[in-house]
């Protein structure tokens, strides 16, 4: 189980964490020196990175984030490199961003570069140190001075010096803002309260369908009469259905307790086996297996002398008796409820919120299964009103059959994206999704038979409107081929770029863009028009998802494409900078930077200006740095939209 904390202490620990992150120091460097000879040293340089923040490592394939790396003055003449850099033991996970597999420290990380001195006088090393660090909203892109000392005195970073030229480009950098209070008021709130609300809502809905299959639904009048008409009174008897209830959540409930013990061993290890090649591959194997199972092809049942053993043991009365009550309907009805529970238990391996996250959506999951049992022991005369049991639920069945098909395909293409197979690009994987529901579709009108279906008299309302709304998401998912978003679908296709017909632009979405502040602010005063300033990174996952799932929306899209000038400042562009634009800028802390190139420098520009050192972030102003609203970063579609909405009007 997760540990828990006094409040205080979550407080003190919190407020720490933010304060740090809000001056940039997610990432905090020191070093020092090991003697192995006369000529010999290992230079060591440690990182001590806050809580929710990861470091990546100084390996990391092409197209990936930016791999922390390290540069020595006096490397080649003073001193030689000995091998390369060895860094301590790091996490790796399949990142789907990036469609690779990245590996990143949390906590703490140690690297270590072995040398042998050319210059036998050299009593000192220089070095730098540049890398990305990223939580789940954000990421900063910066570098760090290092300084080591070989003859056992303190090491100092060397300062560069600020001339002439250096003054003036700095001076350039810094904006004189108004209503820079607004920026004090830019705070993300990430609530996981909700996300375990809607987790609960998901297996809720997915027990709701459960009691609809022909494994548990002739059970609720059954179960019912049992506890009202074999107990002495009224009251036991409802009291007796109450208990009933509550053992079957307790019972899912308990399903999920192995995962907590697994999350506490290592808190990665959900999203580990969620992300597993092979593991992707096995769910794959194991829905279509389910998908046959709901297709009437065979029964998906538990040994049976498990159902007889329980059943046996449920008459020695009591609440003992009720418990293996319980424990046999789990049992019996898992033919149906499996499928539906293993689609939960594996599409909430890749939540954030891990183990918490899957006990949230089992305990929906076993009180919609529940629900009935009390509510008809309180109501009686409610089921009266339940429809018969009946070829319907045979419907049911091959319907969530079809759904099973399409989740395997689901799990294919995560196994397909990582490998970079090429054998689920975006229009194969809709392609196969259409035809999945067209048979849907044709099933329901009848076209189509499984081994369990009687013979059909008559088409019900209810069967034809599903079968009319199936054909509708049908086409809905053919304009997918042709381009259309699909924000429906958002996460379940391969992303847009892992395309047959790949599609590059200099810009997002293809806006109109400027990637130097200066250029854009210009034509912001030509045409008169506000600023959308953008600090982003080549890098930046959640800067890709804003993109993707936020700036697509055409209200979104309109708002930034007709009413502002959007500026992108790229803060990891290693490209350099003309020599003439290089210069030297003192930080407030004293600290002087060279700034060398265009990522440096907009990096350079957003922390002098706006105090801070995430990505994205986003900042809307007028063409004399007039702030419109508070900063926003990474947040949802309808916050942003009214963001823009009100800062074009208040300029209007």
């Amino acid at each position: 189980m997760k540990r828990f904390f006094p409040v205080l202490t979550v407080f003190l620990f919190t407020l720490f964490s933010q304060l740090l992150s809000a001056q940039g120091e997610q990432v905090r460097w020191s070093t020092s020196v090991e003697k192995m000879s006369d000529t010999e040293y290992e230079l060591v340089m440690r990182a001590s990175i806050i809580p929710n923040w990861h470091l990546y490592t100084t390996q990391i394939p092409d197209g990936g984030p930016i791999p922390t790396s390290f540069t020595f003055e006096g490397a080649g003449e003073d001193f030689k490199l000995e091998g390369d850099i060895q860094e301590s033991e790091s996490i790796t996970e399949y990142d789907n961003i990036f469609e690779m597999e990245l590996s990143f420290f949390d906590g703490m990380a140690e690297f270590k570069q072995r040398i042998s001195l050319i210059n036998p006088d050299l009593t000192s090393i220089q070095g730098l140190v540049e890398f990305q660090a990223c939580d789940d909203r954000s990421c900063i892109f910066s570098d760090a001075d290092l300084a080591f000392s070989l003859d056992g005195g303190k090491a100092e970073v060397k300062q560069l010096e600020v001339d002439d030229k250096s003054a003036l480009l700095s001076k350039k950098l810094k904006l004189d803002l108004k209503n820079a209070e607004l920026l004090l008021e830019s705070e993300q709130r990430h609530d996981q309260n909700s996300g375990l609300l809607s987790i609960f809502a998901i297996g809720f809905l997915g027990g709701l369908i459960a009691l609809l299959t022909p494994c548990v639904f002739p059970m609720i009048p059954l179960t019912v009469s049992f506890f009202t008409k074999h107990s002495s009174d009224r009251k036991k008897g409802v009291s007796n259905a109450i208990l009933y209830g509550v053992f079957i959540v307790l019972i899912y409930v308990l399903l999920s307790l192995p995962f907590h013990f697994l999350d506490s061993i290592d808190p990665e290890i959900l999203n580990t086996i969620s992300t597993n090649v092979w593991l992707n591959v096995a769910f794959f194997v194991i829905f279509l297996f389910f998908a046959f199972s709901f297709f009437g092809y065979y029964e998906l049942t538990l040994p049976s002398s498990w159902g007889n053993k329980m059943d046996s043991a449920s008459g020695a009365g009591g609440v003992i008796g009720i418990l293996f009550m319980a424990l046999t309907l789990a049992i019996v009805s898992f033919s149906c409820t499996g499928p539906i529970l293993g689609s939960l238990l594996v599409g909430s391996l890749t939540a954030e919120g891990g183990a918490m996250q899957l006990t949230a959506g089992i305990t929906g999951f076993g009180f919609a299964l529940a629900l009935p049992f009390a509510l008809f022991a309180l109501f009686p005369n409610w089921l009266n009103s339940l429809p018969r049991s009946g070829g319907w639920m045979t419907t049911v069945k091959v319907v969530l059959g079809f759904l099973e098909l399409a989740l395997a395909f689901k799990f294919l293409s995560n196994a397909d994206l990582v490998e970079h197979w090429g054998i689920l690009k975006r229009e194969v994987f809709l392609g196969i999704w259409a035809v999945i529901f067209l048979l849907m579709a044709l099933y329901l009108f009848g076209k189509i038979k499984f081994p369990h279906d009687g013979p059909l008299k008559k088409l019900s309302f209810l069967r034809v409107s599903t079968a009319i709304l199936v054909s509708a998401f049908v086409i809905y998912i053919v304009t997918g081929i042709f381009g259309n978003n699909l924000k429906l679908l958002s996460g379940f296709p391969p992303p847009a770029f892992y395309s047959v017909v790949q599609q590059e632009s200099d810009c997002p979405l293809g806006l109109n863009c400027f990637k130097d502040f200066d250029e854009g602010l210009e034509y912001a005063k030509a045409n008169n028009k506000p600023i959308l300033l953008d600090f982003t990174g080549w890098a930046c996952v959640n800067c890709r998802k804003m993109e993707e799932n936020v700036w697509s929306v055409p209200k979104v899209y309109e708002q930034i494409r007709d009413n502002y000038v959007l500026i992108s400042l790229y803060v990891d562009d290693r490209a350099e900078l003309p020599e003439d634009k290089q210069f030297n800028f003192q930080m407030e802390s004293g600290r002087v930077k060279k700034i060398e190139t265009i990522g440096e420098k907009w990096a350079t520009f957003q922390a002098i200006n706006f105090q801070t050192a995430s990505q994205p972030y986003y900042i809307i102003m007028t063409t004399d740095y007039e702030l419109l609203g508070p900063p926003q970063q990474y947040t949802d579609t309808e916050t942003y939209f009214n963001w823009l909405k009100i800062g074009a009007e208040s300029v209007k």
